[in-house]
């Protein structure tokens, strides 16, 4: 199930507030080209979310499937000013299915790690595998887990909503096995909202092995959206590209 703060359509609303366009969303947008009325990319967006770049490949002329399985957050979505340019599916990516194939498959803002379990992450990348076009290509990323990530995990921030200000507080309480559990408080002037969430940060070796495992092979892994490549010691992503027959 989603987490609370996909979920609930207070805080699904407050999403892009602190997710909103950056670096990531660039590099993402460039995977797929410019304007391309002509031929026009078949994209595939994992784990959507709000839509933020879901709708940015329709307003440039990409056929969009976009799949989240949080109501909340395609609610949000469909409301996107190419939002009825869009194919919105309610679905997890392991469960995921389509006669469509797909030139590019992207699963963004760290979706990836929320897949805690081996077989939800050899589920989706079967999904990406059945779906990837002749020559297409899959690109997702996943935090280094080499970071210590404890440091960088804790914070707040006031939120601007229809006239009122919600603080969100991210707070980290463990990393056991790999895994990050932590949550995230939202105070509104009359309650207080928590989300509670894990998140997986495997290394590159244990991904590659199941993309591996899955039929898919690495092409390239980068370590920041400015196209560096990984090192393991500094960079805090790590960004695999995959291609497809």
């Amino acid at each position: 199930m989603p987490d609370l703060h996909y979920e609930n359509p207070e805080l699904s609303a407050l999403y892009e507030l602190d997710n909103g366009w950056s670096a990531d969303s660039d590099f993402y947008l460039a995977l797929a080209g410019g304007p391309s009325t002509a031929a026009p990319k078949r994209i595939l967006d994992l784990g959507c979310g709000t839509g933020l770049l879901a709708d940015a490949y329709a307003a440039l002329g990409h056929a969009v499937t976009a799949v989240d399985p949080a109501q909340a957050m395609l609610d949000v979505a469909r409301r996107k000013p190419n939002g009825e340019k869009v194919e919105w599916v309610q679905s997890s990516a392991q469960a995921f299915r389509s006669d469509q194939r797909f030139d590019l498959i992207v699963m963004t803002g760290h979706a990836f790690q929320v897949l805690l379990e081996d077989d939800d992450i050899l589920a989706t990348f079967a999904t990406m595998r059945k779906h990837l076009a002749p020559g297409g290509r899959i690109v997702f990323e996943t935090r280094n887990p080499t970071i210590d990530w404890r440091n960088w995990w804790v914070d707040d921030i006031d939120l601007p909503l229809d006239g009122m200000i919600v603080r969100e507080s991210r707070r980290f309480l463990s990393m056991e096995n790999n895994r990050m559990s932590f949550e995230l408080h939202y105070s509104f002037p009359d309650k207080v909202l928590v989300s509670a969430s894990e998140l997986l940060f495997l290394p590159r070796t244990a991904i590659e092995e199941r993309l591996t495992a899955s039929g898919l092979q690495v092409e390239n892994v980068l370590g920041d959206w400015d196209g560096r490549p990984f090192d393991a010691a500094v960079s805090h992503e790590m960004i695999f590209t995959v291609p497809g027959d």
